[in-house]
């Protein structure tokens, strides 16, 4: 395979991170895999973390073990939420806002995947799409006014399940009333996350708003505990299997995307950043191909509006 991957044959790296001294993190789901490995090389350069997590025990316990490996000196709290509920969002961001005065990068790690029957949230939505899409999404509009104030970022870890479904958003059952499968609704709701982030540079860059930044990015095949956590006992299985071969990589290694679109300087926003190696499931991280579908203008223009009315909340980029 053709090397043209601008960090070079490695890959961009954390060793490319500068002291971070003075910069805050917002991450959502770091009690393990690729958001726990993304806070503790952020905290290990020196930046503020808050993170973002559903399980206040798990955020302790996550704690303790960042304060002895990296010393007790080291800046790092959560609030929690649950993203899959919109109270739950609302009421975090609002701590959010209380609690933080900037907000360099937040980080939208956190996800549910492959569930195997269909689960209607509290607030009437398909429970993959209201946490990896809806969730996010009113987070990143409550967030925006401080998050631009601060000149800072949003990244979207998405994942290559964007191209594994319909390849499109089912507008006429976006909840998938019929024909549900966890896989096609999973791919949905990838895909919305995606296509809105693309959405948002637009929007932003119609708005003369250069200062804030929106990523895309994925972890490639990475061994965490996301299909253990949520997926069917096939899915399991076959995850499970997948983990003792070369076909993955680590969590730390899964994260690398998601802290380059956090720290690295003079990134192209339109290009979409993972592993690049053979079917960009593990490899060195940089930019690599996405499919036409996920920059369907007609598509994310409706999703959007789609979203706001969902979540009850207006995702203003004002112009200057």
């Amino acid at each position: 395979m053709k090397n043209n991957n601008q960090f070079g044959k490695q890959g961009w790296t954390p060793e490319r991170i500068n002291n971070l001294n003075g910069k805050t993190y917002l991450i959502t789901g770091t009690t393990s895999g690729t958001g726990f490995e993304a806070a503790r090389i952020l905290l290990a350069k020196g930046a503020k973390v808050m993170m973002l997590n559903r399980n206040p025990k798990k955020s302790e316990d996550t704690i303790s073990y960042y304060k002895n490996e990296l010393g007790t000196n080291i800046d790092v709290s959560y609030i929690t939420v649950d993203l899959g509920k919109l109270a739950s969002v609302r009421k975090a961001a609002e701590e959010v806002l209380a609690t933080v005065s900037r907000i360099d990068a937040l980080i939208l790690n956190a996800a549910i995947a492959q569930v195997p029957h269909q689960v209607i949230t509290a607030d009437g939505f398909e429970s993959q799409l209201a946490t990896n899409h809806y969730g996010n999404f009113l987070l990143q509009a409550l967030l925006f006014p401080l998050i631009e104030k601060s000149k800072g970022r949003i990244v979207t870890v998405g994942s290559l399940g964007y191209n594994m479904g319909i390849k499109t958003i089912k507008f006429d059952d976006v909840n998938w009333d019929n024909d549900y499968t966890g896989n096609n609704a999973y791919s949905q709701s990838k895909l919305a996350q995606i296509m809105s982030i693309y959405e948002l540079q637009d929007r932003l860059e119609k708005a003369g708003k250069t200062d804030v930044k929106a990523y895309a990015c994925h972890p490639g095949s990475s061994r965490t505990s996301l299909i253990k956590t949520s997926g069917s006992f096939m899915m399991r299985m076959i995850f499970g299997m997948m983990k003792l071969s070369p076909l993955t990589q680590s969590a730390e290694k899964g994260a690398y995307p998601q802290l380059m679109c956090a720290t690295e300087e003079d990134l192209d926003q339109k290009e979409f950043y993972g592993p690049t190696g053979r079917s960009n499931w593990t490899g060195p991280v940089g930019a690599h191909h996405i499919e036409p579908h996920a920059k369907d203008k007609v598509a994310a223009k409706k999703l959007w509006e789609v979203s706001e009315k969902a979540v009850g909340q207006k995702f203003e980029v004002q112009r200057k």
